[in-house]
Protein backbone atom coordinates (compact mmCIF):
# COMPACT_ATOMS: atom_id res chain seq x y z
CA UNK A 1 0.00 0.00 0.00
CA UNK A 2 1.19 3.30 -0.69
CA UNK A 3 1.15 6.23 1.32
CA UNK A 4 0.78 9.91 0.76
CA UNK A 5 2.72 12.03 2.96
CA UNK A 6 1.84 15.70 2.97
CA UNK A 7 4.87 17.66 1.93
CA UNK A 8 5.48 21.18 2.65
CA UNK A 9 4.63 23.51 -0.47
CA UNK A 10 7.84 25.00 -1.51
CA UNK A 11 7.18 28.98 -2.20
CA UNK A 12 8.59 29.70 -5.56
CA UNK A 13 10.21 32.48 -6.51
CA UNK A 14 8.69 34.21 -9.49
CA UNK A 15 10.40 33.84 -12.87
CA UNK A 16 10.53 37.63 -13.31
CA UNK A 17 11.80 38.40 -9.46
CA UNK A 18 14.31 35.67 -10.39
CA UNK A 19 15.77 37.43 -13.50
CA UNK A 20 15.73 40.76 -11.80
CA UNK A 21 18.14 38.74 -9.22
CA UNK A 22 20.28 37.75 -11.67
CA UNK A 23 20.22 41.30 -13.64
CA UNK A 24 20.92 43.41 -10.52
CA UNK A 25 23.68 40.51 -9.75
CA UNK A 26 25.36 41.03 -12.99
CA UNK A 27 25.31 45.49 -12.14
CA UNK A 28 26.97 44.29 -8.93
CA UNK A 29 29.93 43.03 -10.79
CA UNK A 30 29.65 45.36 -13.29
CA UNK A 31 30.15 48.41 -10.62
CA UNK A 32 32.49 46.24 -8.76
CA UNK A 33 35.01 46.27 -11.47
CA UNK A 34 34.84 49.93 -12.44
CA UNK A 35 35.47 50.82 -9.04
CA UNK A 36 38.28 48.20 -8.70
CA UNK A 37 39.57 49.98 -12.18
CA UNK A 38 39.17 53.25 -10.75
CA UNK A 39 41.13 52.56 -7.20
CA UNK A 40 44.37 50.54 -9.18
CA UNK A 41 44.30 53.44 -11.86
CA UNK A 42 44.17 56.31 -9.61
CA UNK A 43 47.67 55.17 -8.03
CA UNK A 44 49.60 56.07 -11.06
CA UNK A 45 50.65 59.24 -12.84
CA UNK A 46 48.73 61.78 -13.96
CA UNK A 47 45.50 61.54 -11.59
CA UNK A 48 43.34 64.44 -10.75
CA UNK A 49 42.46 65.50 -7.20
CA UNK A 50 39.37 66.99 -6.76
CA UNK A 51 36.16 67.01 -4.36
CA UNK A 52 32.87 65.99 -5.53
CA UNK A 53 30.41 68.39 -6.33
CA UNK A 54 28.42 69.59 -3.38
CA UNK A 55 24.99 68.75 -5.35
CA UNK A 56 25.74 65.07 -5.03
CA UNK A 57 25.49 65.71 -1.57
CA UNK A 58 21.88 66.90 -2.58
CA UNK A 59 21.31 63.92 -4.99
CA UNK A 60 21.59 61.72 -2.47
CA UNK A 61 19.10 63.10 0.04
CA UNK A 62 16.58 63.30 -3.21
CA UNK A 63 17.51 59.22 -3.79
CA UNK A 64 17.04 58.16 -0.10
CA UNK A 65 13.87 60.57 -0.05
CA UNK A 66 12.25 58.22 -3.49
CA UNK A 67 13.64 55.34 -1.54
CA UNK A 68 10.81 56.28 1.25
CA UNK A 69 8.39 56.66 -1.50
CA UNK A 70 8.45 53.69 -3.12
CA UNK A 71 8.34 51.68 0.88
CA UNK A 72 5.29 53.62 1.21
CA UNK A 73 3.77 52.75 -2.10
CA UNK A 74 4.11 49.26 -1.68
CA UNK A 75 2.54 49.44 1.68
CA UNK A 76 0.13 51.62 0.24
CA UNK A 77 -0.33 49.15 -2.64
CA UNK A 78 -0.74 46.08 -0.10
CA UNK A 79 -3.62 47.86 1.32
CA UNK A 80 -5.13 48.71 -1.12
CA UNK A 81 -5.03 52.30 -0.78
CA UNK A 82 -5.14 53.10 -4.69
CA UNK A 83 -5.12 57.00 -4.52
CA UNK A 84 -2.41 57.39 -1.89
CA UNK A 85 -0.17 54.81 -3.88
CA UNK A 86 -1.00 56.30 -7.19
CA UNK A 87 0.38 59.93 -5.14
CA UNK A 88 3.40 57.98 -3.81
CA UNK A 89 4.34 56.15 -7.49
CA UNK A 90 4.11 59.23 -9.05
CA UNK A 91 6.34 61.13 -6.38
CA UNK A 92 8.85 58.42 -6.97
CA UNK A 93 9.16 58.70 -10.61
CA UNK A 94 9.47 62.77 -10.03
CA UNK A 95 12.35 62.33 -7.17
CA UNK A 96 13.98 59.69 -9.66
CA UNK A 97 14.06 62.25 -12.92
CA UNK A 98 15.37 65.10 -10.16
CA UNK A 99 17.78 63.07 -8.87
CA UNK A 100 19.27 62.34 -12.54
CA UNK A 101 19.12 66.08 -13.32
CA UNK A 102 20.75 66.87 -10.16
CA UNK A 103 23.72 64.38 -11.25
CA UNK A 104 24.00 66.19 -14.37
CA UNK A 105 24.17 69.91 -12.53
CA UNK A 106 27.14 67.94 -10.43
CA UNK A 107 28.05 67.21 -13.85
CA UNK A 108 28.32 71.00 -15.01
CA UNK A 109 29.73 72.20 -12.10
CA UNK A 110 32.85 70.66 -12.13
CA UNK A 111 33.09 71.60 -15.83
CA UNK A 112 32.43 75.08 -14.95
CA UNK A 113 35.15 74.40 -12.12
CA UNK A 114 37.72 73.07 -14.95
CA UNK A 115 37.42 69.54 -14.66
CA UNK A 116 36.42 68.32 -18.12
CA UNK A 117 34.69 65.00 -17.48
CA UNK A 118 35.46 63.15 -21.38
CA UNK A 119 37.11 64.05 -24.54
CA UNK A 120 40.28 65.49 -25.25
CA UNK A 121 41.78 67.17 -22.11
CA UNK A 122 40.10 65.29 -20.02
CA UNK A 123 41.86 63.40 -16.88
CA UNK A 124 40.96 59.75 -16.15
CA UNK A 125 40.02 60.66 -12.59
CA UNK A 126 37.14 62.98 -13.89
CA UNK A 127 36.32 60.21 -16.61
CA UNK A 128 35.90 57.50 -14.10
CA UNK A 129 33.79 59.58 -12.37
CA UNK A 130 31.86 60.21 -15.33
CA UNK A 131 31.39 56.59 -16.95
CA UNK A 132 30.43 55.26 -13.12
CA UNK A 133 28.25 57.99 -12.14
CA UNK A 134 26.73 58.36 -15.86
CA UNK A 135 26.18 54.44 -15.99
CA UNK A 136 24.42 54.83 -12.31
CA UNK A 137 22.07 57.26 -13.96
CA UNK A 138 21.12 54.99 -16.74
CA UNK A 139 20.35 52.56 -14.46
CA UNK A 140 18.38 54.82 -12.56
CA UNK A 141 16.51 55.98 -15.62
CA UNK A 142 15.41 52.44 -16.18
CA UNK A 143 14.09 52.55 -13.01
CA UNK A 144 12.07 55.49 -13.86
CA UNK A 145 10.49 53.95 -16.82
CA UNK A 146 9.63 50.81 -14.93
CA UNK A 147 7.58 53.48 -12.70
CA UNK A 148 6.00 55.18 -15.32
CA UNK A 149 4.88 51.47 -16.32
CA UNK A 150 3.38 51.09 -13.30
CA UNK A 151 2.33 54.59 -13.06
CA UNK A 152 0.13 54.08 -16.37
CA UNK A 153 -1.20 50.84 -14.98
CA UNK A 154 -2.30 52.61 -11.82
CA UNK A 155 -4.58 55.05 -13.72
CA UNK A 156 -5.57 52.66 -16.49
CA UNK A 157 -9.58 51.83 -15.65
CA UNK A 158 -9.07 48.80 -17.19
CA UNK A 159 -6.79 47.44 -14.54
CA UNK A 160 -8.41 46.53 -11.23
CA UNK A 161 -6.03 43.65 -10.36
CA UNK A 162 -4.43 43.53 -7.01
CA UNK A 163 -1.07 41.43 -7.89
CA UNK A 164 1.72 42.36 -6.12
CA UNK A 165 4.46 40.92 -7.82
CA UNK A 166 5.05 43.64 -10.50
CA UNK A 167 5.38 46.37 -7.76
CA UNK A 168 7.38 44.22 -5.67
CA UNK A 169 10.05 43.93 -8.83
CA UNK A 170 10.43 47.67 -9.31
CA UNK A 171 10.47 49.02 -5.64
CA UNK A 172 13.45 46.20 -5.24
CA UNK A 173 14.85 47.32 -8.11
CA UNK A 174 14.47 50.78 -6.89
CA UNK A 175 15.97 50.36 -3.38
CA UNK A 176 18.49 48.56 -5.56
CA UNK A 177 19.61 51.53 -7.34
CA UNK A 178 19.71 53.73 -4.31
CA UNK A 179 21.99 51.62 -1.95
CA UNK A 180 24.03 51.30 -5.45
CA UNK A 181 24.53 55.28 -5.45
CA UNK A 182 25.26 55.18 -1.69
CA UNK A 183 28.07 53.10 -2.12
CA UNK A 184 29.20 54.80 -5.03
CA UNK A 185 28.96 57.87 -3.16
CA UNK A 186 31.09 56.84 -0.14
CA UNK A 187 33.62 55.41 -2.33
CA UNK A 188 34.22 58.25 -4.51
CA UNK A 189 34.31 60.53 -1.06
CA UNK A 190 36.98 57.96 0.11
CA UNK A 191 38.94 57.11 -2.79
Amino acid sequence: MMSTAASPERKRLHPHKFAMWVAMGAIIMMFAGLTSAYIVRSNQENWLEFSLPPVFWYSTIIILLSSLTMYLAVKAFKAREMPRYKILVTLTAILGLLFGASQFFGFFYLNGHGVQLLGQGSNPAASFIAVIAGLHILHVLGGVIALIVVFIRAYSSKIKRYNVTGIEIVSTYWHFVDILWIYLFIFFKLA
